[in-house]
């Protein structure tokens, strides 16, 4: 038994020990190469402001909130995390990134609004010439007339090998499938064009014309010519960045400052020092050596739950700091629970070992059910909230229940089981 408690013992050690090098800003190995991401209150950012195009919109509000999920998606990839992405009035959407200070590196980040469309060969009178579609990769002599297939038809755009392995003699493409009224559209059209090309334009430049070869009837197409896996991932990119439910132009775009700024980082910090010593200060009074004990627990969950928040990441804002505090107050209830068990298990006789072990025992189910419900709280907030800060408090609670539980459970138990073990058990009672 003493054997497995020191074992565990060591095991905390460890933990605790890279969660300090990870929290440490100046620590010798990861302080500096993990930082601390801070929200768009705190540090500013960038702000950006779309407007959509709704003019021939069936469902305004659902291709509104279909654009909105398709910016999400694309800064969600390219990892920024806790953005803000919110509609305004009945055709704008606000994004903000925090941390980004340049507005251009910020709009690279999130995919230009391509206006996608395909275009068949045609002829001097009906169509343009390729000088007023130009792309200097490629060239497409001629004529071309625009068709009524665009990128609110195409639903995927992708990146693969002919053969289906990377083997040496395979050549890279990208596939494309359109939804069922992009998949007629694109029937009628490759029927009517065999032997001809097809060219497929992003923000008024052919990016690529293959040549029709037969008949597409399953609303599918592979793109050939890449030259290299390179070149099929940057045009399944491109592709799928003109994948838009409507048309939408960037209007507006400004840094913002922080509205809190490091002065309130650092009194947001002191208040969570402070709600520490507070709690360390009660339950030093009133369970006096495991209060102790506790509170040590309290310091090694802020230094673990600290050390996830970097590694994740967690983008904190005022209400992530928020949660976070919370979480500290949160902790000590586990904790509580605990020593009032072990008050009645040493009351009725038992010795200091067994009342330890029965205390945890009995109060599992207390604390398993409290913290459990904390948990699904957290799990609504995060997935349904629509802005990034409600997304944050409900991410830094969540992670600081589960850090709690195992302070209090695993770090809390076995240095009291160890005390416990040596002549200086008596110091325990509660």
């Amino acid at each position: 038994m003493k054997k497995n408690l020191w074992i565990m013992l060591s095991t905390i050690v460890i933990v605790v020990t890279l969660s300090v090098f990870i929290v440490l800003p100046q620590s010798p190995f990861w302080g500096t190469q993990i930082k601390a991401m801070l929200g768009l209150d705190l540090v500013g950012g960038t702000e950006l402001v779309y407007e959509a195009d709704l003019s021939k919109s069936i469902d305004k509000a659902k291709d509104l909130t279909n654009l909105s999920n398709i910016f999400r998606k694309r800064i969600d990839e390219l990892g920024v995390s806790e953005p803000t992405i919110q509609t305004t009035g009945s055709d704008r959407i606000i994004i903000e990134l925090p941390g980004i200070k340049d507005i251009n590196t910020a709009i690279s980040r999130i995919g230009q609004t391509y206006d996608l469309v395909f275009m068949t060969e045609s002829t001097e009178g009906v169509g343009v010439q390729m000088n007023d579609y130009y792309d200097p990769t490629y060239t497409y002599p001629g004529y071309w007339a625009k068709s009524d297939l665009t990128g609110s038809n195409l639903t995927k755009a992708d990146y693969t090998f002919e053969t289906g392995s990377s083997t040496v003699n395979s050549q890279p493409v990208v596939t494309i499938k359109f939804d069922n009224v992009g998949k007629e559209k694109f029937q009628t059209i490759t029927k009517d064009n065999i032997n001809k090309r097809i060219a497929i334009v992003l923000d008024n430049k052919i990016v690529s014309a293959p040549n029709v070869q037969t008949e597409i009837t399953d609303g599918s197409a592979i793109i050939t010519g890449s030259k290299d896996l390179k070149e099929a991932q940057e045009l399944s990119r491109r592709l799928n960045e003109g994948i838009l439910p409507v048309p939408a132009k960037l209007i507006g775009q400004q840094n913002v400052g922080a509205t809190l700024g490091q002065d309130s980082l650092k009194k947001s910090m002191v208040a969570g020092i402070i709600g520490l010593f507070l709690v360390g200060l009660f339950m030093l009074i009133h369970y006096r050596i495991p209060g102790l004990l506790a509170t040590f627990s309290l310091v090694i969950y802020s230094l673990i739950a600290l050390a996830l928040f970097k590694l994740i990441p967690v983008t904190l804002s005022l209400a992530g700091i928020a949660g976070f505090i919370l979480s500290i107050g949160m902790a000590i209830d586990a904790n509580i629970l605990i020593f009032e068990r072990m008050r009645e298990e040493i009351r009725s006789g038992k010795e200091i070992s067994l009342s330890i072990k029965d205390g945890f025992k009995r109060s599992w189910s207390s604390i398993r059910d409290s913290n459990f419900s904390s948990l699904i709280t957290c799990v609504i907030l995060y997935i349904f909230a629509g802005s990034g800060p409600v997304r944050g408090f409900a991410l830094t609670l969540g992670v600081g229940i589960l850090v709690s539980l195992f302070t209090a459970i695993t770090v809390t138990r076995t240095i009291l089981l160890i005390i416990a073990s040596t002549k200086a058990r008596r110091v325990l009672n509660v």
